[in-house]
């Protein structure tokens, strides 16, 4: 039977022909097949590479998702566990293919196959159980975090599929799995956040924290209301920088985006007054905060940066503790939400 890294070689064999069946939207440009994304959208962010040293590798600009064409059928197909993935890549290799008409059209000829970007992130998200007394709870803990399981949209997996990129070995991990959804409240995607089982913080592994399903506009969000305004909310990249500002601010709406991209598209909502945006300090943090912040103005909404002391905010409230994080806080928020979200 063949590993995962000898069906990606496979796969990458006929990198075209994978990607004229799983990504029929797209069309051939160059050495590159161009496609909306993995829910094979119309578009042009996401690309593979169909020749060269990469042939066979993928990436998408919008939401950094990457990987080989194992992934992508994985991604594609909405699956979740190996075997699953594993059958469907066998069943495409042992089926008759149609040669690729000439020239680079838009498809095959075969009708293209709308997958919904959600589907696995929802399937992954119904295999998850409620966080409190997890490890995941645990780990959120020795973050500063204590009332992480209050938030409905952080989940547990106790044994959540990971892969590695670059060796194609797989393995499972228990994970903390965030939900993203829509400005609805919708499901659209899920974060992951690998691991140890001994309880050693993260998994040892290359890239611990990952993201899939539709991202872009949504987030993981935490104390907003079902249905009405939000006059008043916080926004920002990391999940453990808004849980530290959401463990001394509880009363205020708040989003991650998990990106600096993903931060700069994020759609606001209805009837928002104030936007406080969590800075990280980094170039892509600022770009973020910058497009945000103009979005905001457009809208007639006032955007305010907070900013940490230290690194990040999770630093500032293990580092700083709660007492002096607030201060520190207190000082950037406007003098009638410093009443209303800080304790006195």
């Amino acid at each position: 039977m063949l590993s995962a890294s000898e069906l990606a070689d496979r796969l990458a064999r006929d990198a075209e022909a994978v990607c004229r069946h799983y990504l029929s939207a797209g069309r051939r440009a160059g050495n590159y097949w161009i496609v909306g994304d993995v829910a094979n959208s119309k578009g042009k962010s996401l690309y593979v590479h169909l020749s060269g040293p990469r042939k066979g590798r993928w990436a998408d600009a919008a939401t950094a998702q990457f990987g080989d064409l194992l992934d992508l059928v994985r991604e594609t197909s909405g699956l979740v566990d190996f075997r699953d993935v594993a059958d469907e890549a066998r069943r495409f290799l042992n089926e008759p293919r149609p040669s690729p008409p000439s020239g680079d059209g838009d498809a095959c000829g075969t009708p293209s196959v709308e997958r919904p970007a959600a589907e696995r992130a929802r399937r992954l998200l119904r295999m998850t159980q409620p966080l409190a007394g997890t490890l995941a709870d645990d780990y959120l803990r020795q973050r500063g975090i204590l009332r992480a399981s209050l938030h409905p949209a952080l989940r547990f997996h106790t044994s959540c599929y990971y892969r590695d990129l670059v060796t194609g070995r797989t393995s499972s991990y228990p994970a903390l799995i965030a939900a993203v959804t829509d400005r609805f409240g919708a499901v659209t995607g899920v974060h992951r956040t690998w691991l140890d089982p001994e309880g050693e913080g993260k998994a040892k592994v290359d890239d611990p924290r990952r993201a899939l399903g539709g991202l872009l506009g949504n987030a993981v969000r935490f104390r907003f209301p079902a249905h009405g305004p939000v006059p008043v909310m916080a926004a920002g990249e990391g999940l453990e920088s808004i849980l530290s500002l959401s463990h001394v601010m509880p009363g205020m709406a708040m989003v991650s985006a998990l990106t600096a991209n993903h931060l700069a598209a994020f759609l606001l909502p209805a009837r928002c007054e104030r936007l406080y945006i969590a800075a990280d300090a980094d170039a892509a943090g600022r770009h973020g905060i910058e497009r945000l912040s103009r979005r905001a103005q457009a809208l007639g909404i006032l955007p305010l940066v907070l900013t940490p002391e230290l690194g990040d905010f999770n630093e500032d409230l293990r580092r700083l503790g709660p007492a002096r994080f607030t201060a520190q806080l207190r000082a950037q928020l406007a003098p009638k939400d410093s009443e209303a979200f800080l304790p006195a």
